[in-house]
Order: C-alpha cells, then sequence, then structure tokens
C-alpha cells in the first residue's frame, strides 16, 4: 500500500493549504463572510477517518484478497492499454458505486456526510464520513481484481479519482467549454450537491461525466436556478460526531418503528426519505411534489416543455 500512503502523505496537506487559502480569498470577497466553522468540522472529519483506518475493520478488504485469488488473468500497469482499462473500468464501476450511494439508504448514512456542508467550496471535498469502511461500499471495485488487477493498483487508483474531484468542489470557477461533454466539472459537481428538486440526484461522475450521459443522470447547471447546497433535511451542527453518525441514529431510529420485514428492508435498502406510507421525501417524490415528474427522463421533458412555452 506505499502508493497510497504516498498519496496521503502528500497530497493531504497539500488539499488542506489549498482549502484554507481559498477560504481566505473566499472570505475577503464574499459579503457573507467564510464559514471557517464548517472547514474545521472537515478538518476533524478527515483526521478521525486517517485515525480509523488504522482498525482492522474492513468489510471489503478480505473480498478483494479473494477475488484477486481467484483471477481471470494478471494485468501489469505496463502500458497505456491496461492503464485504459483499469481508468475506464473504475469510473463506470465508481459511477454505480456514487449512484448507489445515493439511491440505497445503507450507504446514504456514510454519504451523507459528504453532502451536509450548506456551503459548497474546497474543505468539502474530504469531509467523507467515518463509517465507509465498515458499509462494504468499496465492494463495487472488486471486479476489478477479479478480472486481474492487484487489489492496491485499484485502490491507488480509487484514491487519484478522489483526488481529481478535490477541484470540483469551488464554485468560482466558471463552465469549461468543449470539456463539460466529457469530463466532471465543478459546474456539473455543484448540480451533483445541490438540493433543489431540479437537481437532485444527478452527476454521479468521477472523473468523467460520460455514464450520466450513457445512462440518463446527467443534468446541466443552468444559469436562472442557483445551486442549494445541503442535505433536503438540513443538518445545522458543526460537531464532527454529529456529522459522522446523523445518518445511522436517523436509520436506527426508523428501523426502530418499523412493523414488518418489508419496513425493515424499506428502511435499509430502499432510497433516503423512503415511508412505509409513501410520503417521505425520496428524490422521487419531491420532484414529483414540484411537479418535475418523478425521474429523470419525465424531468428533462418537463423542463424542456417549459423552456418551449416560455419562448
Amino acid at each position: 500500500m506505499e502508493n497510497i500512503a504516498f498519496i496521503y502523505l502528500y497530497a493531504l496537506p497539500a488539499v488542506i493549504a489549498m482549502s484554507l487559502l481559498e477560504g481566505w480569498w473566499l472570505g475577503r470577497r464574499t459579503p457573507g463572510g467564510y464559514d471557517w466553522k464548517a472547514l474545521a468540522a472537515s478538518v476533524a472529519d478527515l483526521i478521525g477517518r486517517r485515525l480509523l483506518a488504522f482498525l482492522p475493520i474492513s468489510l471489503a478488504s478480505p473480498v478483494f484478497a479473494l477475488a484477486y485469488e481467484y483471477r481471470f488473468f494478471t494485468i501489469a500497469l505496463d502500458g497505456m492499454g491496461p492503464v485504459l482499462l483499469l481508468f475506464v473500468g473504475l469510473e463506470f464501476l465508481y459511477y454505480w458505486y456514487h449512484r448507489t450511494s445515493h439511491t440505497v439508504r445503507w450507504f446514504w448514512a456514510t454519504h451523507a456526510v459528504h453532502h451536509s456542508p450548506e456551503s459548497l467550496n474546497l474543505s468539502a471535498a474530504y469531509r467523507l464520513g467515518w463509517t465507509g469502511r465498515v458499509t462494504g461500499a468499496t465492494l463495487f471495485f472488486t471486479p476489478l481484481s477479479l478480472l486481474g488487477f492487484a487489489p492496491e493498483m485499484v485502490l491507488t487508483a480509487f484514491a487519484l479519482n478522489l483526488l481529481y474531484q478535490f477541484w470540483l468542489h469551488a464554485t468560482w470557477i466558471p463552465k469549461l467549454g468543449w470539456l463539460e461533454y466529457v469530463f466532471n466539472t465543478p459546474s456539473h459537481h455543484r448540480v451533483h450537491h445541490a438540493r433543489n428538486p431540479e437537481y437532485l440526484d444527478a452527476n454521479y461522475g468521477g472523473v468523467l461525466i460520460v455514464f450520466d450521459r450513457l445512462f440518463g443522470t446527467f443534468v446541466e447547471e443552468r444559469r436562472e436556478l442557483a445551486c442549494d447546497y445541503g442535505l433536503v433535511t438540513p443538518l445545522k451542527s458543526y460537531n464532527p460526531f454529529v456529522i459522522a453518525f446523523h445518518g445511522w441514529v436517523a436509520l436506527a431510529r426508523d428501523l426502530w418503528t418499523a412493523r414488518s420485514p418489508r419496513e425493515v428492508a424499506g428502511y435499509l435498502f430502499a432510497p433516503p426519505g423512503w415511508r412505509p406510507d409513501g410520503n417521505g421525501l425520496t428524490s422521487a417524490e419531491l420532484r414529483a411534489r414540484a411537479g418535475l415528474g418523478a425521474d429523470r427522463r419525465q424531468t428533462h421533458a418537463t423542463l424542456t416543455e417549459n423552456r418551449a412555452a416560455a419562448a
């Protein structure tokens, strides 16, 4: 794991320094100032996550080892072909990992931490939660080891993918022309972090945006619709423990009220906001209440019709 250790040793101090510099700059030019408490909470989340990494509590590690033991091939990164295969393969699996993190509550309980800041900035990039290792989220990437990539290669590529996403959390970077068609950009990621019904559950890509376009989850940032950041149910706390565990506390509370195996399964694996009576706060329900359609294709059609009518 030397490559991952190298990334953490040099990259993490750099990203913290850049987020501090951004905070100083935004604080000088923003009328409301900069939310330094939110940055401190993100740093605390990062420190806690690195400390927990020393504990042998990972559901994915033994599965990675088992997958590699029974691999179909042995693939070395000795040319552009294997590198490109690893990149595209990881990007494809990252899309589904990220999409599932938004649509299955078990995974959302951790991922909600990343979406808890109510102002988007570089410090939000490293607020990722403390419980990812026990949810099995990285199991999504084990097919790459089954194919023939060593687990260290896969996890290093995953770490680099996350490192790329650091700059995506800037609100001051404009749209980037033709790059917007292929790559995930700050504009696309602003949409991803927005809680507006029009923007919910979109733009899951890591480095690329092509899989969102292919699978119907791409939404473009609109000039006339400013992004409203944070969770649908706002989390008004800077306490790193509240931030890290609020999703699990809410899940435990709902499981306590469950009256059937169906309700238990719904609370665990249905989308966040699911309720047995159908009157919850899932993204589909929020979009439907806003008259946008329950799914992304309906939303796109409705917006197109509204624009045509306005013209």
